[in-house]
């Protein structure tokens, strides 16, 4: 049994490509059959791992007697929110003012206009837990269709003219001044939980971009408030069941309020911004501990994540087969991860074993807080339980041995782990996801000085120069898979892989990088950029004509806007290249959310990022050397031990002669070694200090 879908490359589409349901694809076929039979459309939004679209497909779109109604009485149309970002937004926030409330997977019915007028998110096939089943839904909105057709179609249009009103933007009326970090932190430390981190009762998400404020308003502010939030946050993350102690990264969310028991499935865009956090919070405080933790996350996605001399692929499932269930088995939720305490023993032998659970919470009956369905049985979630010096008293051990044994254990969890089936891969690459782990791999060479993280971010952007750039036009691609190129992108790719050559050209100065950012950022400009209100659209104005609204997104989320990264690279680059166009832009666009910004300030932290950059003191750190030699390497492992948010990095190459050193970057023009030996120049304020060549001496000029 197959249907319209069999033809497609995206992972979630093919999922449903053998459902007995007629599943079209997003297109004028599917819109064209909708307008000649007077049908609704049912379009259902997902992604490959998410694990309650594949609870539904399995409960309802596998059913037979659900597969005959929806191919009765509607158009099905299934879509890939990872391929189109912008149709998923439009809905979302369509079924977020129906019910107040998103998520995946989403199901939104449609008028043969494509107007919505109904929709939700998870519905089981028969009514249970206060929700209504699927089967009742169905009926109810194809008999008000019937019955009620005009009516139906009325409210579909004024659906769509909400949703007009909201995408409509006037230029700002607050002026920059008026917003205020103070608010900001405010807010943040009102939504903080004293106990166990994050801004949100449970479920609890990451949001790195609440972290990245709270670092820099830290740095800038001198705010003792944010560093303790940053901080709580991140160790009580790492501490949970969130992130996976055996084999590193982090897990999509936490379904308690201490971080213990994930959701399961693992997203490239989550574990690329969290890295950073932890690598920035290393940088601040010198705890060793933060930096294991964005070791083993950039290491997980070099494992599991990426392939050689290519790009980052996009996420992990939350559900796998049970070892030794065959294939005929169920796949369940966290599967790979659970562990019996007896498994541990035996893998790990009585003494050492007991060592283990003890540091990590194992139980005989299993140790998960909440676990309603009871699936996960006495399977334990491993989360620090204890301290390492209080597992190490309790089995009489010193502290360095403790660590050894447990270090050794781990290892050996995850060799038995590796023969456990594997939950699948999204294997999509996708560019904006791909720009946040240039970034992580690039930022963490610089924190590191582990050459393989650089060598994966060059990887990878070459991948996407190769495969998802056209020269010609200067334009990207959203994705590719298995040889298939599809797009195009929206703004959010351009913002993201501009933000990742910035920090590829900040770790190996390869010019090409840097213009390349340039030339996407320009073309950026000339698609996105909103011109009398500031900011940028999602997409560019001949997108696809079929799209009722062209939206910006308003709100940094697990993902920061569009707008919000722009802002800053607008900002980095015409510190970097004197581009007076690129400040503007960028003045524009914190301009037009200031009001907001203003309002309420907890909704835009990435923007009041870009908005504390250019408050801040101009800084440029200048090292005039060769390009690898070892002098300038260590005054550049001085440089970028320390979080210097505000602070341009820059090398006057001296191989590359006069203009190879000014062509792009005119601030170098005097910069030269001095004594032939690399020369650090510290700028504040377009004023700069005597040049110095010893490492120490650096280090007195940063303070």
């Amino acid at each position: 049994m197959t249907n319209h879908l069999i033809q497609e490359k995206s992972p979630y589409l093919l999922q449903h490509a053998h459902n007995p349901v007629d599943w079209y694809p997003w297109g004028e076929e599917a819109f064209e059959k909708a307008r000649r039979e007077n049908k609704p459309i049912l379009l259902s939004i997902g992604y490959s791992t998410c694990h309650w679209c594949h609870v539904m497909e399995r409960e309802s779109f596998e059913s037979k007697r659900i597969a005959a109604i929806l191919n009765r009485d509607f158009v099905c149309i299934k879509l890939d929110r990872e391929e189109r970002p912008e149709i998923d937004r439009l809905y979302m926030m369509a079924v977020q003012a129906l019910t107040g409330q998103g998520g995946w997977p989403l199901n939104v019915f449609l008028t043969p206009k494509l107007e919505p007028f109904f929709g939700g998110t998870y519905f089981p096939p028969d009514s249970r837990w206060g929700r209504p089943g699927f089967a009742e839904v169905l009926g109810r909105v194809a008999e008000a269709w019937r019955t009620q057709g005009e009516q139906v179609r009325l409210s579909g249009g004024q659906l769509r003219k909400v949703l007009e009103e909201f995408a409509a933007t006037a230029p700002g009326k607050v002026p920059i001044d008026a917003v205020s970090f103070e608010k900001a932190l405010d807010e943040l430390a009102a939504a903080y939980d004293e106990e166990w981190g994050g801004f949100s009762p449970a479920p609890k998400f990451p949001m790195p971009a609440n972290l990245n404020l709270l670092l820099r308003l830290h740095a800038s502010q001198k705010d003792a408030r944010g560093l303790d939030m940053a901080l709580g946050t991140l160790k009580a993350m790492a501490r949970g069941g969130l992130y996976d102690h055996v084999g590193g990264g982090f897990h999509r969310y936490s379904t308690d309020e201490q971080w213990r028991v994930p959701h399961f499935e693992k997203m490239l865009y989550d574990n690329a911004q969290l890295a950073v956090c932890y690598l920035e919070a290393y940088q601040v405080t010198a705890d060793e501990s933060l930096a294991v933790v964005a070791r083993g996350t950039l290491d997980y996605l070099l494992r599991e994540l990426s392939r050689p001399d290519s790009a980052f692929l996009s996420a992990e499932d939350a559900d796998s087969l049970p070892a030794g269930s065959g294939q005929d088995g169920r796949k369940t939720e966290g599967a790979f991860y659970l562990w019996t305490k007896e498994e541990i023993l035996r893998l790990a032998g009585e003494d050492d074993g007991e060592l283990f659970c003890l540091r990590y919470g194992a139980q005989p009956g299993g140790n998960a807080l909440s676990d309603p369905q009871g699936e996960f049985g006495q399977r334990n979630v491993l989360y620090l339980g204890l301290d390492l010096e209080e597992a190490a008293r309790e089995r009489k051990l010193s502290v360095e041995e403790a660590a050894r044994k447990i270090e050794a254990v781990r290892l050996k969890l995850l060799d038995a782990r590796s023969a456990r089936p594997r939950p699948d891969v999204d294997d999509l690459v996708v560019a904006s996801w791909n720009g946040l782990a240039i970034t992580a791999m690039a930022k963490g060479f610089q924190t590191l000085g582990e050459r393989r993280y650089l060598d994966a971010a060059q990887a990878a952007a070459r991948f996407l120069r190769r495969h998802l750039y056209d020269e010609k036009t200067a334009t990207l691609q959203r994705r590719w898979r298995d040889g298939e190129t599809r797009g195009p992108g929206v703004a959010d790719d351009y913002s993201c892989l501009v933000q990742g050559l910035l920090d590829l050209y900040g770790s190996d100065f390869d010019p090409a990088w840097l213009d390349w950012a340039v030339v996407l950022t320009e073309r950026q400009l000339l698609l996105f950029f909103d011109e009398a209100g500031g900011g940028f659209y999602m997409t560019a104005p001949d997108h696809d004509p079929r799209l009722l609204v062209r939206m910006k997104e308003t709100q940094d989320n697990v993902e920061p806007a569009a707008s919000s990264i722009a802002a800053l690279n607008l900002l980095r680059l015409s510190r970097l290249l004197g581009r007076e166009d690129f400040r503007k832009a960028a003045e524009k666009t914190l301009e037009g959310f200031a009001e907001q910004m203003a309002d309420s300030p907890r909704s835009l932290p990435q923007m009041l990022v870009a908005l504390d950059l250019l408050r801040a003191r101009p800084q440029e750190i200048v090292i005039a050397s060769r390009r690898g030699a070892p002098d300038t390497e260590a005054l550049l492992a001085r440089v970028r031990r320390r979080f210097l948010p505000h602070a341009v990095v820059l090398l006057a190459d001296s191989d590359a002669g006069p203009d190879g050193r000014t062509a792009r970057l005119p601030t170098l023009t005097a910069m030269r070694p001095v004594g032939g030996k690399a020369a650090a120049y510290v700028c504040s304020d377009f004023a700069c200090r005597a040049p110095v060549t010893e490492p120490e001496r650096l280090d007195e000029l940063l303070g």
